[in-house]
This record gives structure tokens, C-alpha cells and sequence, in this order.
């Protein structure tokens, strides 16, 4: 026995706090004091005969995107929400069309599509990975479906070359969101250069960080064009002419990416690898280590994809245990391991897809509906079974992991005492 419970007054597993977060050393610290010593903090502005393309860290940070994955163009945002809004107006999605994507993601995801006029289309998740359910892709193809915005939830690949032969056979486009998984693989291609388009985010608890920004990656010129013009209210500088002149073709917003925040970017692009092996290291850890526990599941990993761990999950069979999630959250957060359950709510339980309706469908004349029960797989997913960590991250190590693999033997060891703190669940095993 590995001692009582914490939550039943036994020691804690772990008493000191967790690494911090995000991974910021003097490379990063110098590349801002150089901006600041330059004392330019954005060059678009002033890029007169440069088509607004950024000062020095702009296009630096562009360039290392291009060069990692092998594409010919990328365009950086502010954010990842304003690199998904572009993508969707660049792969000239129209006010009114549908753009299919899952409901089990970040909001922006779907909202990127409201913000030009066009309604997301939910389709179900596979009970494994937690990523769009191809099958079920098809069952929602209308004669208003423009594009696929399949997520790499977690770190964790898509099903691309299924979701691909739909796209091609349906005459769609593909944003792959790649928010939670840069440097992930999908059958040795990186996430991002397999739609028509990738976008990355570099807010400050991901992989990797700008402090906040975004990066659209793709080998469309004109979808490179477009992105960069949305970028830039709609303005290019027009060549050639003695005085600034501006020519406004679209409809575009201010989604410029600052010089500082590209510096930042630049430095920790340079770390994306070793931050991610670190994560891979740690995540196989936990997996490997807790093999033995029947009543929790590893992350699945499809051969020949690569995993970069944005968050670690697994899932809690209640049935094995006779103890309901909650109650094993509550002992596991006692003994000093932080996990939580579930993601996100199903997008479509938030009041923007129900208390907006009129103003968001003025130009829709389909089908798409915002109900309970309508992705049965993602609501038992996020309600029951799924528990997550952030704590597999660059700053720790594997006495940290220990920590965690120690908490969950000990809950398992004391899955009668638990229970009987909580008569109401039912006991399973012995």
C-alpha cells in the first residue's frame, strides 16, 4: 500500500509546485532589446514599395515557418483566431456557405467562420483520439460545404488523407488548425502542409510562444495574397509612386503581428524541437508507467504520426473503478497532481449558437443545427471520460512524471476507502 489518501488525511504525494511556464531564457530577452534598440516596433506602415510584408522579425519568423515545412509561403497574425478568419475568407468561403469542423475544439475554431458570414457545421469525434470522425464528415456534406477545418486536438494528427479524398471528391478546401500540434507529423508530413492551408498559434501556453500571435502556413500564392491583405485592412502600398499611396481591393482588419512579438517567436521557433521531445519523453513516461492501470486509457498514437503533447490526456473508465470521475479528480488533485476533466464544452452549448441565430444566419439558407446530443461521442467524451495535464512540459523531468504515476497507484490502491467516502458510487473492483 502506498499510504491513506490525502483527501482522506493521509500525506500529500506532491507538496511543491509545479514547474512554471513557458520556457523564456536570455536569447529571448536579447532579441527584444535589440527591437527596442532599433526602435522600430512595427515596420508595415513605413514598407513603402515592400507590399506591407513586416519589418526584420516579421519576415524572419516567416521565413524559419517556410523553411521548417517546406512551403513556400507564410503569413503571420496576431493571433491564430485572425490566421483562421483570413484562411476562411482566402479559401473564398462566401457569406452563408458552411464550413465543417468539430465540436470539440477551441471557440475560435468555429467563430472564425461567423466573423465573415458563415456557419460552422459540427460533425462528430472519434472516441480514441478525439479528432474529427471522417465517417461521419460525409453524412454532413451539403451543396453549401466550402471547406474542412480539421484539428489536430491535443499535439494529436487528424485522419488527413481521409479527410483529404473527401475534400477532393467534394470539391472543398482544407484549414487544418494546427494551434496544439506545431512540429506534429501525420505519416511523416507535417501538420499544416497537407490542406490548402495550416495555422499555428504562438499565445503563451502553447508549444511554443509569441506572448500571443499566429501563423498561417500554405503553397497557394493567392491564399498567401489574400491572408496578407486581410491582415492590413485591406491595403497594399502601390508601387511606384512618389507620394504613399494606398489601394484597398477587400474588406481587412488590423491583424499585424508586432516586431517584439516576432522576436520572442523567432528565439523560441529555434527551441521547437527539443521543447517538443521533451513533452514526447515525459508523455511516454506517464503511458509507459501506467500501462498497468486498467481503468485508465493512454493517448492513442497511429503508427507513423508524431504526437507533440500540447496537453496530456487519458480516459477514466468509472465502470472499473466504482468511483464516478469527479471523486478521482478530487483525490488526484489532493495528492498535488493537477488534471481536470474534460477539454471544452461541445461548442455548440455556448449561447453565441443559440441567442445570436438571427444575426449570424441573415445569409444562410441551410440546415445546420446547435443541439444537445447531436455529437453523442464528444459529449460522453467531455462529461465522462476524459481527464487531462498540462504538467508534461519543457521545465520538468521525470521525477515530476514519478510524481504523478506515484498519486494514481496510491487512488488505486485505495479505490474501497474512496469509495466509501462516497457512498453513492458504486464499487466495481475489488
Amino acid at each position: 500500500m502506498s499510504g491513506k489518501l490525502a483527501i482522506l488525511g493521509g500525506e500529500k504525494t506532491r507538496n511543491k509546485p509545479w514547474p512554471p511556464f513557458p520556457v523564456l531564457g536570455e536569447e529571448e530577452k536579447k532579441a527584444v532589446l535589440e527591437v527596442l534598440d532599433e526602435g522600430r516596433l512595427s515596420y508595415f506602415i513605413a514598407s513603402v514599395g515592400k507590399d506591407f510584408l513586416g519589418g526584420k522579425k516579421i519576415q524572419e519568423l516567416e521565413q524559419l515557418f517556410c523553411k521548417y515545412h517546406n512551403v513556400k509561403y507564410a503569413v503571420s497574425f496576431n493571433s491564430a483566431t485572425a490566421a483562421l478568419h483570413a484562411a476562411i475568407v482566402a479559401c473564398t468561403v462566401k457569406p452563408g456557405e458552411e464550413v465543417i469542423t468539430t465540436p470539440y475544439t477551441f471557440t475560435s475554431t468555429a467563430t472564425s467562420a461567423f466573423m465573415h458570414n458563415a456557419v460552422p457545421v459540427f460533425v462528430d469525434i472519434k472516441p480514441d483520439t478525439c479528432n474529427i470522425d471522417p465517417v461521419k464528415i460525409k453524412k454532413q456534406i451539403s451543396p453549401l460545404s466550402r471547406a474542412i477545418i480539421p484539428v489536430h486536438l491535443f499535439g494529436n494528427p487528424a485522419d488527413m488523407d481521409e479527410i483529404m479524398e473527401i475534400a477532393e471528391d467534394n470539391d472543398l478546401k482544407v484549414i487544418e488548425d494546427c494551434a496544439q500540434a506545431p512540429g506534429a507529423k501525420y505519416k511523416n508530413k507535417y501538420v499544416g502542409t497537407i490542406g490548402d492551408c495550416g495555422i499555428f498559434s504562438l499565445t503563451e501556453n502553447k508549444n511554443i510562444t509569441s506572448g500571443e500571435g499566429g501563423i498561417l502556413i500554405t503553397n497557394d500564392e493567392e491564399i498567401a495574397d489574400i491572408s496578407r491583405l486581410i491582415r492590413n485592412h485591406g491595403e497594399a502600398v502601390v508601387a511606384g509612386q512618389k507620394k504613399r499611396t494606398y489601394k484597398s481591393t477587400i474588406l481587412g482588419w488590423n491583424y499585424r503581428m508586432t516586431e517584439i512579438d516576432a522576436a520572442v517567436g523567432v528565439e523560441q521557433f529555434k527551441k521547437m524541437d527539443s521543447f517538443n521531445n521533451v513533452r514526447i519523453k515525459l508523455s511516454e513516461y506517464l503511458s509507459k508507467n501506467l500501462q498497468d492501470i486498467d481503468w485508465l486509457e493512454p493517448p492513442t498514437v497511429y503508427d507513423g504520426n508524431k504526437h507533440v503533447y500540447y496537453v496530456y490526456h487519458m480516459f477514466y473508465n468509472k465502470e472499473k473503478t466504482g468511483i464516478d470521475r469527479s471523486s478521482f479528480l478530487e483525490a488526484l488533485n489532493a495528492e498535488g497532481i493537477p488534471f481536470a476533466g474534460g477539454y471544452v464544452k461541445p461548442l455548440y452549448y455556448n449561447p453565441i449558437f443559440h441567442e445570436n441565430k438571427p444575426f449570424i444566419f441573415k445569409h444562410y439558407k441551410g440546415n445546420a443545427t446547435y443541439e444537445p446530443g447531436m455529437c453523442p461521442v464528444a459529449e460522453k467524451c467531455h462529461f465522462e471520460k476524459l481527464i487531462l495535464t498540462p504538467v508534461p512540459r519543457p521545465t520538468a523531468n521525470e521525477a515530476d512524471m514519478e510524481d504523478v504515476v506515484s498519486a494514481i497507484i496510491k487512488i488505486d490502491e485505495n479505490l474501497y476507502s474512496l469509495k466509501n467516502k462516497n457512498p453513492s458510487n458504486v464499487l466495481v473492483k475489488s
